[in-house]
C-alpha cells in the first residue's frame, strides 16, 4: 500500500481520493499501481511535474517512479515536456480523455486481443487436423475465434472513425437498437 506522504496529504481530498483509486482501478486491470496513480496525479495536475516530485508526493521510491514513468511513456499516456529554467525531465499526461482512452483500448487489444487471436487461429487449425479433437471442442474454438475476430473488426472500423462520429454513437447507447430494429436479424 502507497505510503501517505506529507505532500499527499497536501492534495486536495478529491484528487487524493482519485490517485489512490486510480491505483487501485489500475491494479485491478492488471496495471502496477504505482504506474496507476502516477498516471492518476498527472492527469490531475495543472503543470507538469519532475519525477522527484512525483515520487515525494505518492511516497514512491524514486526508481519505481523511473520505471512507471517509462511504461507511461511506452502507453503513451504521458510525456517529457521542458521547463524553462529547470534542466529535470518533467511530464505531464494526456489531457484529452478521448485520446487517453485510445491509446488505452489500442495498447490493451495489442497486448491482450491479438495474441488471443492469434492463439485461436492456431489452436482451430490444429483441432481441424487431429481427430482426438471432439466435435464440440471444434465448435467452441470456433465460435470464440469468431467472436474475438468479430470483436477485432468491430475495434478495427471504430478506431478509424472520427471521434465526432462515435460520440454520438456511444451516447445513443441501447437506443442504437432500436434504430437499427428493421435491419437486424430475429432471433
Amino acid at each position: 500500500m502507497t505510503e501517505i506522504t506529507e505532500e499527499m496529504k497536501e492534495l486536495a481530498p478529491a484528487v487524493k481520493r482519485f490517485v489512490l483509486h486510480w491505483g487501485d482501478m489500475g491494479n485491478q486491470w492488471g496495471v502496477n499501481r504505482s504506474v496507476a496513480q502516477i498516471h492518476a496525479l498527472l492527469f490531475l495536475s495543472e503543470r507538469p511535474l519532475p519525477a522527484e516530485e512525483i515520487a515525494e508526493t505518492l511516497g514512491i521510491a524514486r526508481s519505481n517512479v523511473s520505471n512507471s514513468l517509462k511504461e507511461l511513456i511506452v502507453w503513451q499516456l504521458i510525456r517529457r515536456v521542458p521547463v524553462a529554467g529547470d534542466r529535470r525531465d518533467h511530464f505531464e499526461a494526456v489531457g484529452d480523455i478521448w485520446e487517453m482512452v485510445t491509446r488505452i483500448v489500442a495498447v490493451r487489444k495489442a497486448r491482450e486481443l491479438d495474441p488471443a487471436l492469434d492463439v485461436l487461429r492456431a489452436c482451430l487449425e490444429e483441432a481441424r487436423e487431429d481427430s482426438r479433437v471432439s466435435t464440440t471442442a471444434r465448435e467452441r474454438l470456433t465460435e470464440m475465434h469468431d467472436f474475438v475476430d468479430s470483436l477485432n473488426g468491430w475495434y478495427s472500423q471504430i478506431a478509424k472513425l472520427p471521434r465526432a462520429s462515435v460520440e454520438p454513437l456511444i451516447k445513443l447507447g441501447s437506443k442504437a437498437v432500436d434504430l437499427l430494429s428493421p435491419f437486424l436479424k430475429k432471433s
